[in-house]
């Protein structure tokens, strides 16, 4: 049976596979997001960036498998990062920065990109490598001073992307979205069902 490594400790996209009836295992990547971002080129587009991101925690995760894993499976990487007013922002990191950010991003439209990285993994060679990004559109509302301080008094914008999240507090304030709202969350399930088909399996193969 094919096993799925999940190479990310997000939360959304372990509750987004798991809804969806795979249930992986996640190893978490060392890669220093911060570190890589800093050594690409700045005339990189944005969506590439996070492709990159993606494929390192990917390619970092296959490094360290199990033998029992190695044997057979499927290890899907991602990345999350919000492009608005011609800037990638990732997690905030402060309610500092988790405020500036909503003060400029409040009443207008963000795409929310996915980078997305698929290994196919058999006898422990890698068999088949993928990698595309989600994008989707998102509009956000204008809520009040006090709104956004008490969103941030909350924790949840502070370590996401994009300070804000769809399926939590911060979809009170999103007006609606233009494509998959599973990319919002953190790893689009329709373009990882094709990852998955390209690699010569059928997602219902991986269903637990």
């Amino acid at each position: 049976m094919t096993r799925v490594v999940l190479a990310s400790a997000s939360q959304g996209r372990l509750g987004v596979l798991r809804q969806a009836g795979v249930d992986p295992e996640v190893i978490v990547s060392d890669v220093d997001e911060d570190a890589l971002i800093a050594s690409l080129d700045a005339d990189l587009p944005p969506e590439a960036v996070v492709a990159k991101l993606a494929t390192a925690k990917a390619v970092s995760v296959a490094g360290v498998l199990p033998e029992d894993l190695l044997a057979d499976c499927v290890v899907i990487g991602c990345d999350s990062m919000l492009f608005v007013d011609g800037a990638l922002c990732g997690k905030p990191g402060s309610a500092d920065a988790a405020r500036t950010q909503w003060e400029s991003m409040a009443g207008t439209i963000g795409h929310l990109l996915t980078g997305h990285a698929l290994l196919r993994i058999v006898g422990g060679f890698i068999t088949h490598t993928d990698g595309d990004t989600g994008t989707t559109a998102v509009h956000f509302g204008t809520p009040t001073d006090a709104e956004i301080a008490r969103y941030i008094a909350s924790g949840e914008p502070i370590q996401v992307a994009g300070a804000f999240t769809l399926d939590g507090l911060g979809g009170w304030f999103v007006e609606r979205i233009e494509g998959d709202p599973s990319n919002v969350i953190g790893i689009s399930m329709p373009l990882v069902r094709r990852m998955v088909e390209g690699a010569g399996l059928s997602i219902t193969e991986l269903w637990a």
